[in-house]
């Protein structure tokens, strides 16, 4: 039988999370199609990826007054964009994926995601410590009943509010540990359980844009517990263009003189942003994508504005105009409007994450996982932004990696057949 690995989500709960928890399990039982799941693609086949069937769901969450059922019947119901057959037949698994799922922590998560919680999060009397240690209880135990020997780590928690210098000890990982040991004040929640899980043990994935491994210490962590991560914020939708089009731009040589970016939605990820400081985290590795790949031009302008419209619950339009100026000097304009569910273009990709984030472990890969740049706002160690670059990267890693995993198979193929004959 085949390996099942666990698969452990901070902001278990969520719409994200809920949109993957209810993908892998629909496709597992062959309800939906793979659509979206860019590790479906042919050339992926080589790697021979964990299937969805055999991924183990867990994690913690701040809302406890909310069954997993009932967030994926809210997704049902508002957005409509779980349909009802699909609700219907996951019922059992969802109520099982539940009993796997632990109190979240809301330490340094500003006043905003703190109102989404009720009782039951994790006591904020406890130190950094205590909290550290209690994530990693909950993690050997989910691993321990499910016997899996991996467990793969993703944050999918709400974004956490904008900190402009991270305290000192963030720097290297001796002064983390001690920050952490002497019960120091500056840690938030993402750092925690990007912490807690390297340390013991899981690959890491940060798919939101709080900071998580992308910090020295962290960077240390995963180097000495030899351990992949990736990360920072999802590339979903409209950076997702934004870094497909701009490079457009620069081919041509037409020289783009404001690119304005408006984002409106209404699901709970929009009122956490709608409180301005966590507004900053977010729009600042948007727009700083976009400026990379134009250069840094000082008459360039540049702008992106996300704000909270109720109606619109978990689908988000925006609307770029983009003013270019092209062969003696004639100004042109292009606009476009990119409506898109955020939850089920961020869902797959999260999945995507989560098998390559395995197989790298598999592998024997650690440090910054540079070859997933594309999925990402902010990547880890990757200079470039230009989306087809990145997406370069990944085939070249895809193509390298198949031919070895190919190989190491058919050796393998080879000696059992030689030992029966």
């Amino acid at each position: 039988m085949a390996e099942s690995i666990g698969v452990w989500i901070f902001g278990a709960r969520g719409s994200v999370a809920t949109s993957l928890i209810t993908g892998a399990r629909a496709i597992a039982r062959g309800l939906t199609p793979t659509t979206g799941l860019v590790t479906e693609l042919s050339d992926f086949k080589a790697l021979r990826l964990t299937g969805l069937d055999r991924l183990v769901f867990g994690g913690h969450e701040l809302r406890s007054d909310v069954t997993l059922e009932q967030a994926a019947r809210e997704l049902r119901d508002g957005p409509r964009i779980i349909p009802h057959e699909i609700h219907a037949a996951l019922l059992e698994d969802y109520a099982q994926i539940d009993r796997d799922i632990r109190p979240a922590t809301t330490m340094g998560c500003g006043k905003t995601i703190r109102s989404l919680s009720r009782q039951s999060v994790l006591d904020d009397s406890m130190t950094p410590r205590l909290v550290v240690d209690q994530i990693q209880a909950d993690i050997a135990d989910f691993k321990k009943r499910h016997e899996l020997r991996r467990v793969v780590a993703i944050n999918l928690a709400s974004t956490e509010p904008f900190v402009e210098s991270m305290p000192p000890f963030y720097a290297n990982l001796a002064a983390f540990r001690k920050a952490l040991k002497d019960g120091q004040d500056g840690f938030t929640a993402a750092a925690l359980y990007a912490y807690a899980a390297l340390d013991a043990g899981c690959p890491y994935i940060n798919f939101t844009p709080s900071h998580g491994s992308d910090f020295p210490a962290l960077c240390e962590l995963a180097l000495e517990k030899k351990l992949p991560h990736c990360g920072r914020d999802g590339k979903t939708g409209e950076t997702l263009m934004k870094t497909v089009l701009a490079p457009m731009f620069v081919a041509r040589n037409l020289k783009v003189m404001s690119w304005e970016g408006h984002n409106i939605f209404g699901n709970r990820d929009a009122v956490v942003l709608n409180d301005p400081k966590n507004n900053e985290a977010k729009i600042r590795g948007k727009d700083r994508a976009l400026r990379d790949i134009l250069g840094e031009d000082p008459n360039l302008h540049t702008r992106v504005r996300i704000d909270y419209c109720p109606s619109l619950d978990d689908w988000k339009t925006a609307w770029n105009f983009i003013h270019f100026q092209g062969f003696l000097g004639t100004k042109m304009i292009l606009q476009f409007i990119w409506q898109g569910c955020d939850s089920m273009l961020a869902a797959p990709l999260a999945l995507d994450l989560i098998r390559l984030a395995d197989f790298a472990h598999r592998s024997g890969e650690s440090g910054p996982m540079k070859q997933v740049s594309c999925f990402f706002k902010d990547p880890l160690d990757v200079e470039t932004h230009d989306f087809w670059k990145q997406w370069q990267i990944l085939k070249n890693y895809v193509q390298a990696r198949g031919n070895n995993t190919g190989t190491a198979s058919d050796e393998r193929a080879g000696k059992a057949a030689r030992g029966r004959a």
